[in-house]
């Protein structure tokens, strides 16, 4: 494997720009400076745009070869300085990364548009596509004619002039709002801590040690005394399950819950309101009624009809068990604080955690001691290695953009070099919060024919370790790390010549399967037999346990439903809309979400404006993905359990009809080369503990 024919002609003084003399050609984290990125990316639009002029020059009649595929390999160096950038902007950022993605991220986008918008770019691309019944293109080929042909058209390349230049100016405009969202919401998330000051020590004396510990540990890293808690999920979350300290509980949940919607500098309010409707504009523009619609036409629900009646479905067969599992806690809440007045959103962790404890004997106390990060981590890697002949060896030598990442080589059958894993787990002030997976490069074929294996990485906000502990994983955790190893998995086992359908260049509402199916393994005792012990003593975790956790699970099965179907709901009002909302954004959000609330409303809150997903990620009009994953996901795993959570045979057409396929075909078609049938969405309801109607 080479990159050296395309790093021709490079500045030997930047390192993004020269051949990369490192293992397996990584990119030289260690030779890396914030100066670096914005020549690099000068540079690399340079050499795309002069790519793009000798196709539209060429005398040449158009061809698959010398237009489609010319376009398929032109910005090798462009994507690989926008993998690092932008994957660094999420895991390592500073305030002069964020000040060069809004200088870029326009000259992207007008590049972008440039390409888009080309007449005898598109001409020569319409050319080829019209005369694809006599050319002799395998598969892979076919889709990528098709989505190169309706890429232009849905970027306005069939736009009179004058509406070239409108959709020039409303995408240029979306694309620094949703860098402006993304950058006030990490802002916003930094700027809050509770300090508990170590005179109020009794505040903390009822919390469990390693909560305590990470409370210290904040404190201190921020130069405080005391005990410190951020709206980082490792640090809040803690505080709300086991504090019964309820008006702190109440101050923490509504500063996390009204990120970027309170009147100052890191208002997402106005943003929010002109990211929709934008995105209605270029819906109009090019001929749509919404921008689910636009969406909508390239996913397997493919129309907003069907996404509704999916969420409403759902919701039916679910909320009667939702609003019982409520109520129960509710009840259970009152019983045990009679003080307490309303049931109240802050509320929930602790009398959950509290609820679990007494009806199942749970608690996540009991379960944490077998999940140390180590051990979960040993355990994926068994996982893949028992399902997928997968082998993974640290490398020591990788450079690396922290020293708290970990950088493995992954191998396949036949030893095949399958890729790389950086795996960054615990959080930090310049790194976003959640979790997620991305690419530094993806995998394709170079225009020598060598194969480019992808470099994947996870990204976690996990609870940190100790002076007198390990990092210990919530059960919450240890199924985030399931869910995005899957995504990796996805990435790593990636086949074909063109990364635009390669790994997990899918459909959104298909990109889950991988990952949510991967989640299931989370509450199999075979599984953790060969793993999860106890980190002092060494015993395995004991199979009541495992029951708990599935019955406890089982309990808010139905709420969790109610509460992923509300952000479903709420991203489905933002992206149907027809005309600009002159609601107040909260108000707009109370009504879209009105049919699955519990709990009620708390002024002063809003979850539009800290919605990452959908304003500054890649879910707009597409939330509904998780549960439509779901059914994929329960629908897939129930042949596993039917067959052997370790059958080779399923596992190897798993692999080969969904892992290593991308977007070479329709979703629909490689999930039914492997499940045989099209899934069906009883086994998700079995696995919540409920019956209903199948959906439609």
């Amino acid at each position: 494997m080479t990159l050296t024919s395309i790093k021709k002609g490079c500045d030997d003084s930047n390192p993004l720009l020269n051949i990369y003399n490192t293992p397996f050609n990584t990119p030289p984290f260690n030779l890396i400076e914030v100066k670096h990125y914005t020549p690099a990316f000068e540079v690399a639009i340079k050499e795309a745009r002069d790519g793009v002029d000798e196709i539209v020059l060429s005398d040449e009649t158009p061809t698959f070869e010398n237009t489609i595929e010319a376009l398929a390999q032109n910005e090798v160096r462009l994507s690989e300085v926008v993998g690092v950038f932008f994957a660094l902007n999420s895991a390592e950022t500073s305030d002069e990364m964020e000040e060069i993605a809004t200088i870029v991220q326009p000259l992207l986008t007008e590049y972008s548009n440039d390409i888009s918008l080309n007449d005898k770019l598109f001409e020569r691309v319409k050319c080829v596509y019209e005369s694809r019944g006599a050319l002799k293109l395998d598969g892979e080929q076919e889709m990528l004619l098709e989505n190169t042909y309706k890429g232009f058209a849905r970027s306005g390349a069939a736009l009179s002039v004058e509406d070239k230049d409108i959709y020039r100016e409303l995408t240029t405009e979306l694309s620094s709002l949703t860098l402006k969202f993304q950058q006030n919401l990490l802002a916003a998330t930094n700027s809050y801590v509770l300090n508990i000051p170590k005179e109020e020590s009794e505040k903390v004396a009822e919390l469990p040690q390693f909560v305590i510990e990470s409370m210290e540990v904040e404190a201190k890293e921020r130069g405080l005394e005391g005990w410190c808690v951020t709206l980082q999920f490792p640090s809040f979350y803690p505080f709300l399950t086991y504090s019964s300290q309820r008006d702190l509980k109440e101050q923490v949940w509504r500063a996390y819950n009204s990120r970027c919607f309170a009147d100052d500098k890191y208002s997402n309010v106005e943003i929010v309101k002109r990211i929709s409707e934008l995105r209605l504009k270029v819906a109009n523009l090019l001929g749509y009624k919404t921008y689910a619609d636009y969406v909508l036409e390239e996913r397997m629900a493919e129309s907003v009809e069907v996404v509704d009646s999916f969420l409403d479905n759902l919701l039916d067969a679910a909320q009667k068990y939702a609003v019982e599992d409520f109520n129960t806690l509710k009840e259970y809440a009152t019983s045990k604080d009679s003080s307490l007045g309303e049931f109240m959103p802050w509320d929930f962790p602790y009398f959950e955690e509290k609820y679990k404890n007494d009806k199942y004997a749970l608690n996540e106390e009991e379960i944490k001691p077998y999940l140390q990060l180590e051990n979960a981590e040993k355990g994926i890697f068994l996982l893949a290695e028992r399902l997928f002949n997968l082998r993974f060896v640290e490398n020591g030598s990788v450079p690396k953009y922290h020293q708290d990442v970990k950088v493995y080589e992954v191998y396949g059958d036949n030893d095949k070099y399958m890729g790389l894993l950086y795996m960054d787990f615990f959080p930090r002030a310049g790194k976003r919060g959640g979790a997620w997976m991305t690419t530094f490069r993806e995998m394709f074929v170079d225009k020598k024919g060598d194969e480019i294996r992808p470099l994947v990485s996870v990204c976690c906000n996990f609870t940190k370790p100790t002076a007198n502990e390990p990092s210990l994983l919530t059960f919450d955790e240890f199924t985030t790390l399931l869910h995005e190893f899957g995504h990796a998995l996805h990435g790593l086992f990636a086949e074909g010549k063109y990364s635009s359908i390669t790994g997990t260049n899918v459909y959104r509402d298909f990109v889950e399967l991988p990952s949510q199916l991967l989640e299931n393994w989370a509450t199999e005792r075979e599984f953790l037999d060969l793993w999860a012990v106890h980190y002092k003593s060494g015993e395995r975790m004991p199979a009541v346990l495992i029951d708990k956790i599935v019955a406890a699970k089982r309990f808010n099965a139905a709420y969790a439903n109610s509460r992923q179907v509300s952000f479903g709901l709420n991203d489905m009002a933002w992206h149907s809309i027809t005309a600009p909302i002159t609601d107040s954004i909260d108000v707009f959000e109370q009504k879209a979400t009105e049919k699955s609330r519990l709990f009620p409303i708390i002024n002063g809150t809003c979850m539009s404006t800290a919605f990452a997903h959908i304003f500054a990620g890649g879910y707009a009009a597409g939330y509904y993905s998780y549960k439509w994953a779901e059914v994929l996901e329960a629908d897939a795993f129930s042949l596993f359990k039917q067959r052997g959570i370790f059958n080779k045979e399923v596992a190897e057409a798993y692999k080969n009809n969904i892992l290593t396929k991308g977007g070479t075909l329709h979703p629909m078609e490689l999930y039914v080369n492997f499940r045989g049938a099209k899934p069906d969405v009883t086994a998700l309801l079995d696995k919540m503990g409920v019956t209903a109607k199948e959906l439609v």
